[in-house]
């Protein structure tokens, strides 16, 4: 198991991995249509995005952070 002071890489990546394959798949597949080798090129736009992804979500998860404190009211009964 990885160390809980990792977590907020872990959770980067999955979320990086998931949102980079869906919307590289789903980019692919509109720009493109069902065309052969549309897998292929689907794995080749994944990795790019992937290696984009990532450190992006890592950089900015702390701005988006603030921005949702910024506009979320507090729990009444949390003060």
């Amino acid at each position: 198991m990885i160390s809980q002071r990792f977590s907020p890489y872990v959770f980067s990546f999955f979320m990086s991995l998931l949102m980079s394959g869906i919307m590289s798949g789903c980019i692919t597949m509109l720009n493109l249509g069902l065309v052969d080798g549309l897998l292929q090129l689907w794995l080749q736009a994944w990795a790019g995005a992937f290696v984009i992804a990532f450190p992006t979500i890592v950089l900015v998860t702390p701005l988006v952070r603030a921005l949702v404190q910024a506009v979320v009211k507090p729990n009444p009964q949390q003060g």
